[in-house]
């Protein structure tokens, strides 16, 4: 006999006898009807749960909601009942209460605030379903083990609605305190605690906008879940119709670098977007939580969990390894001109940016492939660098993946670069690194690593004698540009935070560009939703990406590389240009390999019409020529007190020659100048001849004060030498110093 059976049968026996039964009302209302619901709740659940056994489906995941009380938990979850067609329990009143046999209230009284936790996560441990909406307690969360459990069961889905509206919510709801708020304490103070709890355990989190309606923020639960579901991976931008059939997962992409058939691994989905009111959300965050909440979009969860990545976050972002607090603080230079201080990282270049963060992909990478290859092999990192990269390459893994075995050799233009560069990477220990300056300019080295990697004879050498792989660490790595993407729209928050311009204002972007990768960043920047009115690529001497910009014509048959003062865009053959053409040509890989054939057989191609004016859409271009980059250097100390490196003053001088003022301009400032001090010195018309690297950054701080001194790059560059290596240009030559290097690993 069920216990409905049984509640009817005392209800009739109630009704028969109540004119000659003076409590029989009393019964009816203070007993019967409390009973009623209670069995009624515990019969719906009871009948939930046996659904899915006898519908056999007991292996369907659930979609739990989480999220601070007054989140809109429940009317989000009814609204993805009807929308999604699955069964809804409410934590509160169908699991609870029906468990407890009285209200949550009366359970609270009862046990009081500690108690109560510990006797919801024992009740939540007990709750069996699957296929189902659960809309989770404000409170259920703070109870690990409970937590863990019911999160096994399905995608947790974190509804982050911001404090004000919670407060707002919950003054209307006349809810005063919730489970673990002590008297005297503000609910201003409870709720932040219980944040910390909520980032422990969601797989997809919803940014919820200011005032947003539950119609909007249970769409976007189903849209993330649909991507969540449908993890399309990462494809070539040289694969076309079958072959992007495969897709590569973000660890995959991490390890491998390059893609099989030479292309660049790009997200096989479109472009993930913030709304204003998504942005206008992160404008009070720090930058660990501003990275945190960009880079989840562009990573699945399935790929690498949040909480994976935001300790990889907190780990890379450290105060005490960059220079300020602020990460990469924007300074207002001059009129409508700021600077996004791209350099506070240990090694005193916009690199660190990337270099601190992706070291920890890597280890984890290595980490989930550990059970599908062989034990024995190790991963060796080859690196072509034209004066930045190496160094950041270097120190980020030896300072976060120094014990993961990971072999890191570096190849740089033995001639093209600065003194403080050479010494950051000739200085540094390590029995897993090897430095080598090559004969030659950072595109041959650029080049011949490509060509290493694609080299099958090199594949199997390594594979059978060595025992290792090869992976990649310049932005052609797609764990390695991705990071970037995060400073880019930092700065324009910024702006927004300290009043400069309102939220959906448009503001210019100027970087100094070599490679490719920062103003590529800049562009998946800009498709995520930050109102960039236009992109602006500087160049200097170097200028092939400037002429290909205006006239859609990439020809390097008459250019060779010129040596500037401006090293690390002092590139002719730039990678990441090759994923910015798949984007702006709707992905079609097959011009893709036309062009970048053509420019490996003939040094030339050039894109259609139309192609060039959607490019010419999204960025314009400049160049600055070596006397220009002086005169800015030192007009805008003259003005300011501000000393510039070479790269950010020739983004100074291309973006003040192509902006016209009627917006603010941020420029991305790149490098710290002791970076460059003999040049900059030269500049300034100062002997620097004689003088050591650590007297030129003395020497450079007494004519300015501002940028403030890198003391992490002053010491780095006070060790002694330890890499001395110079080899030719030759390919042979740089596989043996490849080989020599394996050998001692």
């Amino acid at each position: 006999m069920t216990n409905m059976m049984q509640f009817n049968i005392l209800q009739g026996l109630c009704q028969s006898c109540k004119h000659g039964f003076p409590h029989a009302r009393l019964l009816q209302t203070n007993f019967l009807a409390p009973l009623k619901s209670t069995l009624q709740r515990r019969q719906r659940i009871g009948q939930v749960h046996h659904r899915y056994v006898s519908s056999g489906s007991i292996e369907q995941a659930n979609v739990i909601l989480m999220g601070s009380p007054g989140c809109g938990k429940t009317t989000v979850a009814q609204i993805l009942h009807r929308k999604m067609k699955m069964p809804i329990i409410d934590v509160d009143d169908d699991h609870l209460e029906p468990y407890w046999g009285m209200s949550v209230a009366q359970k609270l009284q009862e046990v009081g605030s500690k108690g109560f936790i510990e006797a919801e996560g024992r009740a939540l441990l007990d709750l069996k379903a699957s296929g189902s909406i659960i809309s989770l307690t404000g409170s259920n969360p703070m109870h690990t083990p409970a937590m863990t459990a019911v999160a096994q069961s399905g995608t947790v889905i974190f509804l982050d609605v911001q404090m004000s509206d919670i407060l707002q919510r919950l003054a209307r709801m006349k809810v005063s305190r919730i489970v673990g708020q002590e008297k005297g304490t503000p609910m201003e103070d409870i709720l932040p605690y219980r944040q910390q709890f909520y980032e422990k355990f969601y797989d997809i989190r919803i940014l919820c906008e200011e005032y947003e309606t539950p119609d909007s923020v249970a769409d976007k639960v189903i849209r993330s879940l649909a991507v969540f579901k449908d993890n399309k991976g990462f494809v070539s931008t040289r694969s076309e119709g079958a072959q992007k059939k495969y897709s590569w997962t973000f660890l995959d992409v991490v390890l491998q670098g390059l893609a099989p058939d030479g292309g660049l691994f790009v997200p096989a989905r479109e472009i993930p977007h913030f709304s204003g009111g998504e942005m206008r959300r992160l404008v009070h965050l720090n930058y660990p939580d501003r990275a945190l909440c960009i880079l989840e979009r562009w990573i699945n969860p399935q790929d690498l969990h949040p909480q994976f990545l935001r300790q990889f976050i907190q780990w890379a972002y450290d105060p005490q390894v960059f220079n300020c607090n602020k990460i990469f603080p924007v300074r207002h230079l001059e009129d409508n001109i700021y600077l996004a201080e791209l350099f506070h990282g240990p090694t005193g270049s916009f690199k660190d940016a990337a270099l601190q963060l992706m070291p920890h992909f890597f280890t984890k990478a290595l980490q989930h492939e550990k059970g599908s290859w062989d034990r024995k092999t190790k991963y060796v990192i080859l690196v072509a660098t034209s004066g930045d990269t190496g160094g950041a390459v270097l120190d980020g893994f030896a300072r976060h993946a120094g014990n993961c075995g990971v072999g890191v050799m570096v190849l740089y233009p033995a001639r093209g670069i600065s003194d403080v560069q050479r010494l950051q990477m000739t200085t540094m220990q390590g029995d897993n690194i090897h430095v080598v300056g090559v004969e030659g300019d950072f595109d041959l080295c650029q080049t011949t690593v490509k060509k290493i990697f694609m080299d099958p004879k090199v594949e199997e050498e390594m594979r059978t004698k060595f025992h290792c792989k090869l992976s990649a660490a310049n932005s052609i790595s797609w764990g390695r540009l991705v990071p970037q993407i995060v400073y880019h729209m930092s700065a324009y928050l910024d702006l927004v935070q300290t009043k400069v311009i309102t939220m959906g204002d448009e503001v210019d972007l100027c970087i100094p560009t070599g490679n490719f990768g920062n103003i590529l960043a800049a562009f998946y920047a800009k498709e995520m939703g930050v109102p960039f009115h236009r992109l602006i690529c500087a160049s200097n001497t170097n200028n092939v990406l400037t002429d290909f910009i205006n006239t859609g014509i990439y020809d390097l048959r008459k250019r060779h590389v010129l040596r500037t003062s401006s090293p690390s865009i002092d590139i002719l053959v730039s990678s990441n240009l090759e994923r910015y053409l798949y984007h702006v040509t709707d992905r079609s890989a097959d011009i893709i390999k036309k062009c970048f054939t053509s420019l490996a057989e003939h040094r030339y191609f050039e894109v259609p019409e139309e192609v060039l004016r959607t490019m010419q859409k999204i960025m314009i271009a400049g160049w600055c020529s070596e006397d220009q980059c002086s005169n800015t250097v030192n007009q805008i100390l003259k003005r300011t007190g501000y000393l510039l490196d070479p790269h950010t003053a020739v983004g100074a001088h291309v973006s003040m020659s192509l902006n016209q003022r009627d917006r603010p301009l941020i420029i991305a400032s790149t490098a710290h100048p002791a970076k460059f001090a003999s040049d900059v010195l030269a500049f300034m018309g100062k002997k620097s001849l004689g003088l050591s690297a650590s007297e030129m950054l003395v020497k450079l701080h007494e004519l300015a004060k501002l940028p403030a001194p890198h003391t992490k790059l002053s010491s780095s560059i006070s060790r002694p030498v330890i890499h001395s290596t110079v080899c030719s240009s030759n390919y042979s030559d740089i596989v043996s110093e490849v080989y020599k290097f394996l050998n001692r690993l």
